[in-house]
């Protein structure tokens, strides 16, 4: 029997990383309410990916709007029966990825704009980065197959976990495991899915720690 020594946990990582799925694959086994960003709609992703410099700002108001109205909606209603809840991103996402894909005075007004939603959302009593490394990650975006990632370059990839790591190391607010994932998989073998469990349930220290498993 897992001790639930959190409430509300954030399933982060890169594009790729699997945190969909362990997000979904907990709430399932532990009756959680589920929090799963709502993307694929979004007219600009598309978009952004063919042209970057025409559509970031675009793109990252529009990401920040939504996880913003989604965070808020389900955060503040209670529910007796499902007191446990997991995401599968966090609201800092939307800084993290501003920082790489806007030029700086279009960075310095969003930060601003971030700054004033971001104080009413509570933060995660824990927060889960999944890491892989690049090649990993570029295995899993071809597998799932949408098409307007297929095109995601490898320095992108980078840049993007590089800001990750950037956010994380500062965290001191609540605990942050950086788990090492490269040679698991949760998703098809039950005993890596329960390894990564227990570690996640584990009660932990505020701070970053980085785990391999």
């Amino acid at each position: 029997m897992l001790a639930m020594n959190y409430q509300f946990i954030s399933i982060e990582g890169c594009i790729g990383a699997g945190k969909t799925s362990l997000a979904t694959m907990l709430s399932k086994e532990l009756n959680a309410r589920l929090i799963l960003e709502e993307f694929e709609d979004n007219p600009f992703l598309p978009k952004f990916y063919k042209e970057p410099d025409k559509y970031a700002f675009q793109l990252e108001l529009s990401f920040l709007a939504e996880r913003y109205q989604q965070l808020r909606e389900k955060l503040s209603s209670h529910d007796l029966f499902q007191p446990f809840t997991v995401s599968d991103y966090i609201i800092n996402k939307s800084l993290i990825f501003s920082r790489k894909n806007l030029d700086k005075d279009e960075y310095l007004l969003y930060q601003k704009l971030f700054n004033i939603v971001e104080s009413s959302i509570p933060k995660p009593d824990l927060l889960v980065y999944l890491y892989l490394d690049v090649e990993h990650l570029q295995t899993n975006i071809k597998k799932r197959g949408r098409n307007y990632e297929q095109d995601i370059k490898k320095e992108y990839l980078d840049k993007i976990q590089d800001s990750y790591f950037d956010y994380i190391k500062h965290i001191q607010d609540f605990p942050v495991l950086m788990i090492d994932t490269n040679k698991i998989d949760f998703v098809k073998n039950e005993g890596d899915y329960e390894k990564l469990k227990k570690v996640i349930f584990d009660k932990h220290e505020n701070g970053l720690q980085i785990i391999e498993l």
